[in-house]
């Protein structure tokens, strides 16, 4: 495959989920909103209120987007400006608690997964290896933090991304919690993502507000 191609290859999974906004237009809006990755604050506080038990609402486990995350399209390192939020991200999440999950990286364009295995090296953060893309890949994601002991129930999950479409839609799919970064690295001027948020800013201008998770 030429180098690159399986970047613009289509996502089948997001085509088609992308539908169930037609019903639940809710379900592409963020539980929590940044601008970019050096503006989030580590541990991430909960949406949600502590139940009895609690002392104070706790996300447990972190799911992080690649490109345009923490780092540059089509780039395998941390964003040099977001290293020492990286250090504070790992120090306050152990490594079972964190996970990668790309579109590119670990997936079926990625020959041998070798451009997951470099991620890994360069962040010391494990690659999904997923045949779905996002947001249908959200079963294995469950299954990841199920198995590590890392979460009792989807909604200690964070999803961290930029994409409205696959990264937060996955999050209210799977019950967890939407982190959008509405900028990124850097603001994206594609079509789709122009798409979001216009679509973003109607849904807020009309009172929507992202599901309720339990």
């Amino acid at each position: 495959m030429p180098e690159r191609l399986h970047y613009i290859t289509m996502n089948i999974s997001a085509t088609l989920n992308v539908c169930r906004l037609f019903l639940s237009p809710s379900l592409c809006l963020p539980h929590i909103q940044a601008s970019n990755f050096n503006e989030l604050r580590f541990p991430l506080v909960s949406t949600i209120l502590p139940t009895p038990l609690e002392k104070k609402p706790s996300i447990r486990a972190i799911v992080l987007d690649k490109d345009n995350c923490f780092a540059s399209n089509h780039d395998d390192k941390v964003w040099p400006t977001y290293k020492s939020k990286w250090t504070e991200l790992r120090a306050k999440y152990p490594e079972a608690s964190l996970l990668i999950v790309s579109n590119s990286a670990g997936t079926n364009d990625d020959p041998g997964h070798a451009e997951a295995a470099r991620v890994e090296a360069n962040t010391g953060i494990p690659v999904l290896r997923h045949s779905t893309k996002k947001p249908g890949c959200y079963p294995e994601i469950l299954e990841y933090f199920y198995a590590n002991g890392a979460i009792d129930y989807p909604s200690q999950i964070a999803i961290v991304g930029d994409r409205l479409f696959t990264d937060i839609l996955m999050a209210n799919m799977m019950g967890a919690q939407g982190v959008w970064l509405s900028k990124g690295v850097v603001e994206s001027q594609s079509l789709i993502c122009k798409i979001e948020r216009f679509v973003y800013n109607s849904l807020i201008a009309r009172g929507y507000k992202p599901p309720s998770v339990k």
